[in-house]
């Protein structure tokens, strides 16, 4: 059976240590064939829905081949090992059932064939307690891009078992929109859970109450519309409103973080 050319590799571990080293030399050493790319190890650590958001934004631009995911929650090996086929075998998403991946299987149609990574032939023996990430779920990634078959790795499992991720979801209230903060990006920009109809009743001048400090905002078509020191509210590229300040962090202005409750209301 034809195998997968290309590994997509997201983790918390940093690059502070060998970890993400030592995972590529097993990809590299099992599927020497297979072109590795690094979509990020810089979630932050044990923080399943970042990792979660970072996939799901990314999954309409990831390579086919296999995903290979892993953010650690707590260091608990009782969750389940699962790969994920998806988009009719174009890919397969490889990680931990523990919510990481199922945005981004939802966003590419759903999940096809599902097993639990359970069969010992297709894992490192290892020294000590299992590392899930070395030793099941890069083995498991590069034996299906040399052409191992998914159900070779491990039993059937049913998709609508899988642990679903923790999406935030807006609420209405009193002619209010109350968001959260899904996303701070390195420029400061501040992603919230909403996308642009879903204001729109509100018009384009926009309170908004952060920490019970009310501001008045307008939407602009794009961050280069915002005036210089005003903070603005968009739609960014990944369809979602943020609010955004040309050459300065809109996070910082605001004094806010991934969590924080932003209230929005029509300006009277």
């Amino acid at each position: 059976m034809a195998g997968y050319d290309t590994v997509t590799l997201m983790t918390d571990r940093g690059q502070v240590d060998e970890a993400v080293g030592v995972v590529r030399s097993i990809l590299a050493d099992m599927a020497p064939s297979a072109n590795v790319v690094d979509l990020t190890h810089g979630i932050e650590r044990h923080d399943v829905r970042a990792g979660a958001l970072a996939l799901a934004r990314s999954v309409p631009y990831i390579a086919p081949g296999i995903v290979l995911a892993s953010v650690d929650p707590d260091g608990s090996s009782q969750r389940r090992s699962i790969a994920v086929e998806i988009g009719d075998g174009v890919g397969v998403m490889v990680g931990s059932d523990n919510g990481l991946l199922a945005n981004a299987v939802a966003i590419v149609g759903g999940a096809g064939r599902t097993v639990e990574l359970t069969d010992e032939r297709y894992r490192l023996p290892s020294a000590g307690s299992l590392w899930e990430l070395r030793d099941v779920l890069a083995p498991a990634a590069a034996h299906l891009c040399e052409g191992v078959d998914l159900a070779e790795l491990g039993p059937a499992i049913d998709p609508a078992s899988l642990l679903p991720s923790l999406v935030p979801i807006p609420r209405f209230e009193n002619e209010q929109v109350l968001a959260e903060v899904m996303w701070v990006d390195h420029f400061g920009r501040v992603q919230l859970n909403l996308e642009a109809e879903m204001i729109d009743h509100l018009g384009n001048t926009i309170v908004t109450t952060i920490n019970s400090q009310q501001r008045v905002v307008m939407r602009h078509r794009s961050i280069n519309d915002v005036p210089d020191g005003q903070v603005g509210l968009v739609t960014d590229t990944f369809g979602l409103m943020a609010l955004v300040s040309p050459q300065r962090s809109a996070a910082a202005e605001f004094d806010i973080d991934v969590g924080a409750e932003v209230v929005l209301s029509e300006a009277r």
